[in-house]
């Protein structure tokens, strides 16, 4: 990160206190930028932010779909960055419900982008899609300039981000480029849907994990302040390397199954984790990992965190998170 880039910056972050957007605002607030937060909730218990954060920043909550909110939060605080991660995140939920997820990825974020062209004045402006933008491709890894191929609610609901994202930069000049990532993890993941907390969880208090696939589903899992990094610096050479239009992929580069995931959790506990197997995961992709050698060659990023060592992160966490609730000294 660099620290004077981000002077006197006025950043607006979509879904901050997300899992994501917690992390690249507490990050944020280290610097001399200026942080305004937007989100669908705010205040809420199951975030890593602190009072303390808050006070050092502008909150609002509303939704990122409405057009007028977005345009008066970018000319009265003179937004110069903006980071959109607001979006419905859970695969499951977005298939249950579909139009929520559109109304949320795909309207949340042309709002933002047309409210930005209309501003006028962003000087970065980055937006969240995902490696399920890709669809199902049967040559692996996928590399940016693949095809957008997505079937399914949510994976077609961050498709059309993208290719609207694309399309801001390409006819409208805007300063916007988008991230794909792997299956991000690490401390503050409140989600027990997704595989790691719940794995943890499980190995701590004894429970049977519930495994909705047949185990052998591929991911690459990359550690959240590692992604956050990559935003960041995403952002601070977006205008001067003139990569408007640009994706890049964030991603560790050593993807492995569920199962071996699981066993990875299992030894870092030292604990025995009792699994079922459910097979029940429709509309999902079996095996899909992402290429990050244009990340590190265009904007030098690495990742810090491996996997061993980004699981030891989270399950010091999620020990202190499950004592903390559950009233244990």
């Amino acid at each position: 990160m660099n620290k004077n880039f981000w002077k006197n910056k006025k950043v607006l972050i979509t879904g901050f206190e997300g899992f994501l957007g917690s992390h690249l605002t507490k990050m944020l607030l280290t610097t001399k930028a200026e942080v305004v937060g937007l989100d669908i909730k705010t205040y809420r218990k199951t975030t890593i932010l602190l009072s303390s954060d808050y006070k050092r920043m502008k909150v609002y909550k509303g939704n990122v779909a409405n057009y007028a909110l977005v345009r008066k939060i970018l000319q009265k605080h003179s937004i110069d960055v903006i980071f959109h991660l607001a979006a419905e995140a859970i695969v499951g939920a977005s298939q249950q419900k579909p139009l929520r997820a559109f109304e949320s990825n795909i309207k949340g974020t042309w709002t933002v982008l047309e409210a930005a062209r209309q501003y006028g004045k962003i000087e970065a402006l980055v937006v969240a899609s995902s490696d399920k933008a890709y669809g199902c491709h049967k040559k692996l890894p996928y590399q940016e300039d693949m095809p957008l191929m997505a079937n399914h609610p949510y994976d077609v609901s961050k498709s059309c981000a993208d290719l609207i994202a694309y399309t801001y930069a390409h006819t409208y000049d805007l300063p916007v480029a988008i991230t794909r990532c792997g299956n991000i993890f690490g401390p503050g993941d409140f989600n027990l849907s997704r595989i790691i907390p719940d794995a943890i969880k499980c190995a701590l208090t004894g429970k049977t994990l519930l495994i909705r696939s047949d185990g052998k589903f591929t991911r690459d899992y990359v550690y959240v302040d590692d992604i956050a990094n990559g935003y960041i610096l995403l952002a601070e050479k977006l205008k001067k390397l003139d990569l408007g239009g640009e994706a890049f992929n964030f991603s560790d580069e050593n993807p492995i199954t569920v199962l071996d995931l699981v066993n990875s959790v299992s030894r870092i506990l030292e604990k025995q984790i009792d699994y079922k197997i459910l097979d029940q995961a429709k509309y999902e992709i079996k095996h899909q990992y992402l290429a990050s050698h244009k990340a590190r060659k265009v904007l030098g990023w690495r990742v810090q965190y491996r996997i061993e060592k980004g699981l030891r992160q989270t399950v010091m966490w999620m020990r202190c998170n499950i004592r903390e609730r559950d009233g244990q000294k």
